[in-house]
């Protein structure tokens, strides 16, 4: 049996899962799909900051644009330590694409103009 504390929502439900995959613990639907993926294939959303040469800031906030396989993180992050961007780089606009052959965008989070 495994245990987990759902992140779907504020509750922080205590699940377990067992071999069949059954699941308890959950208070929604949502809590059994989350046991189920984190058994099967855990995602998660990356968030991060870059470098960039701008006159107001030094960071540049980012994020993944969809969920990535949790074992790609590490890759994910060591990715982003090479990224140097130059302002001005709009919100939403792709930082990376297709991040460490996992077919998800790293995103630039916030317009920076200067």
């Amino acid at each position: 049996m495994k245990e987990f504390i759902c992140i779907e929502c504020p509750k922080g439900c205590h699940l377990k899962v067992d071999d069949d995959m059954n699941v308890t613990g959950n208070t929604c639907p949502r809590g059994k799909v989350y046991a189920i993926n984190e058994m099967t294939c855990p995602k998660r959303v990356i968030t991060s900051t870059v470098v960039i040469e701008s006159k107001l800031v030094s960071r540049m906030p980012v994020m993944t644009e969809n969920e990535v396989p949790k074992e790609k993180m590490f890759d994910i992050v060591k990715a982003l330590d090479e990224v140097r961007l130059v302002a001005p780089v709009k919100c939403r606009e792709v930082v990376i694409e297709n991040v460490c052959g996992t077919g998800v965008n790293i995103i630039a989070t916030r317009t920076i103009e200067k």
